[in-house]
C-alpha cells in the first residue's frame, strides 16, 4: 500500500511549448505594445476642445 501512495504522489513532468526564457520576452513585448497604445492616447481631451463647449469655461483652478 505504501508503494501505491508513493507512486500517486510522484510529480508528472509536462513539456512547455516554449523554453523558459521565451515567456519573459513575450511579457515584455506585450507590455511594450500596451505602453505604446496608452502613449498614443495622451492629450486626446485637449485636441478636441471644441467638443467641450461651455463646460470648460466653468472649471477654474482658482480655489
Amino acid at each position: 500500500m505504501l508503494s501505491t501512495i508513493v507512486r500517486a504522489a510522484e510529480e508528472t513532468s509536462h513539456a512547455l511549448i516554449f523554453p523558459n526564457w521565451v515567456f519573459p520576452i513575450i511579457a515584455a513585448v506585450v507590455f511594450t505594445v500596451l505602453g505604446f497604445v496608452v502613449y498614443s492616447f495622451r492629450d486626446v481631451a485637449n485636441r478636441h476642445s471644441e467638443k467641450t463647449g461651455g463646460n470648460a469655461s466653468g472649471h477654474t483652478t482658482d480655489h
